[in-house]
C-alpha cells in the first residue's frame, strides 16, 4: 500500500493571514480536487484488491490466508482514514457557514 502524502498540502498552506489573497484561485481548487480524487481512487483500489484476495481464497486459487487478511486490513484502515478526512472537511465547511459575515 502506498501511503497518502499530505506534506505538499501542509507546505502550501499560508503561514499568516496576509500571505495570500482571501480568494482561492482555480489552480488551487483543481489541485485540491485532484488530491481528493486520487485518495478516493487509492481507497477504491485497495478495496478491489481485498475483494480479489478474498475471491482467490474462496475459489481455492490461493491458500495464503494471511495475504487476504492483510489486504482486508489495509482496505479497512484506508476507508476509515478517508471517512475521518471527510468528517474534518464537513466540520470545516460547517464552521465556515457559521461565521458571521
Amino acid at each position: 500500500m502506498e501511503p497518502i502524502n499530505i506534506n505538499p498540502i501542509i507546505s502550501d498552506l499560508p503561514l499568516s493571514l496576509g500571505s495570500k489573497p482571501a480568494g482561492v484561485n482555480e489552480e488551487e481548487k483543481t489541485r485540491f480536487g485532484a488530491l481528493l480524487k486520487d485518495a478516493i481512487s487509492t481507497v477504491n483500489d485497495l478495496s478491489q484488491q481485498s475483494d480479489l484476495e478474498i475471491r482467490k481464497i474462496m475459489t481455492g486459487e490461493s491458500d495464503e490466508l494471511h495475504t487476504a487478511v492483510v489486504a482486508m486490513q489495509r482496505a479497512d484502515l484506508s476507508f476509515q482514514m478517508m471517512m475521518q478526512v471527510r468528517n474534518k472537511i464537513l466540520q470545516a465547511y460547517q464552521e465556515v457557514l457559521r461565521m458571521p459575515v
